[in-house]
């Protein structure tokens, strides 16, 4: 593989900087892992990042490293990565999530990073670089993850209405408020197991263009701690503009609508972490709680701030291509 040999010091930098994006996603996404257990109250927004955090960390020791192989071979070319290419591709997707993150739109981390990394590829190997395959399986990820969020949380609050009907609201409320800590918990796992791989994925194919990973690709031990720990510091810090419009301003919830919403966006994310499918958990947890705003009433949904969130959502992969590209462009004028 040829490839631009970094010196130590700017290698340390350049994990460093990717480190500082998977903090920036968990800051950013930390509303998708607390949102509807803080609206609900059922939880203080400080002792719910705490909670969030933690099943984040622990994360890794529950999934496999499909996404990060996604992510590291599956979106461009691993032969053409390298230094310059990462970098940039890191600049976009920070450079967007920062953008959105100041506006309080709940854009995807996610496909922020995957557009970085298209827009740094084409930018250095033209349209050839990109494996279409993985591109094209994301890509359906963006339609098909919340839609699958919304049909599981609709049918989860149609199953747990039949089932509890002959109770009180004060008995069902009381119930769920309990068992709301186990979805979030779960919701908590899949977010950090799909989300902290997709930085695994970026350092692990950096250090391989490197030679530091052998003949074969693979994710050291020590960056799935790192990332897993940067995640966790990042949700620690919170969110909390975007908290407010995922817990509130699409639809308002009660606990057994936060805990169906959670317990579908967790199924959700399950199936595409053992898929090796890098999905949005933004867009699965919207998806959620609109299936559950859905479910008592389609007037119970503000459409508008849930269109306003689709707009995001289709702009972020071109959105931070662009930025990846021309930081790619600029920095050749200087290499």
């Amino acid at each position: 593989m040829q490839s631009v040999q970094l010196a130590l010091p700017w290698l340390i930098g350049l994990i460093g900087i990717a480190l500082l994006f998977d903090f920036l996603n968990g800051l950013h996404d930390a509303a998708n892992s607390i949102a509807t257990i803080v609206s609900t109250r059922v939880l203080r927004p400080q002792y719910a990042v705490l909670w969030a955090a933690f099943f984040n960390f622990i994360a890794f020791l529950f999934f496999g490293l499909h996404v990060a192989q996604t992510l590291g071979t599956g979106i461009v070319d691993a032969a053409i990565v390298d230094p310059r290419l990462i970098f940039s591709a890191l600049m976009g997707a920070i450079a967007w999530n920062v953008i959105t993150w100041v506006l309080g739109i709940p854009s995807s981390s996610s496909h922020a990073l995957i557009g970085g990394l298209v827009g740094a590829g084409i930018a250095k190997g033209g349209l050839g670089a990109v494996v279409w395959g993985g591109l094209t399986k994301t890509a359906a990820a963006i339609v098909l993850s919340p839609l699958v969020g919304f049909v599981l949380a609709l049918l989860l609050v149609l199953a747990v209405s039949w089932i509890f009907v002959r109770q009180t609201p004060f008995a069902v409320d009381s119930t769920f408020r309990v068992l709301q800590f186990a979805s979030a918990s779960l919701y908590s796992l899949g977010h950090g197991g799909n989300d902290a791989q997709k930085t695994m994925g970026i350092i692990a194919v950096l250090l391989y263009s490197q030679g530091h990973l052998g003949e074969g690709f693979h994710v050291p031990l020590w960056v799935v701690l790192a990332c897993q720990a940067a995640m966790a510091l990042g949700t620690l810090m919170g969110g909390w503009r975007i908290v407010h419009t995922m817990g509130s301003k699409i639809t308002r919830l009660n606990p057994m609508q936060g805990f169906c919403a959670e317990t579908g966006g967790a199924l959700t994310l399950f199936m595409a972490t053992g898929l090796g499918i890098p999905v949005s958990t933004t867009h699965t947890i919207t998806g959620a709680i609109v299936g559950v705003g859905a479910a008592r009433r389609t007037s119970a949904v503000r459409w508008g701030v849930a269109s306003n969130i689709v707009v995001a959502w289709v702009l972020t992969l071109p959105a931070a291509a662009l930025i990846a590209a021309g930081t790619y462009l600029l920095t050749a004028l200087f290499g």
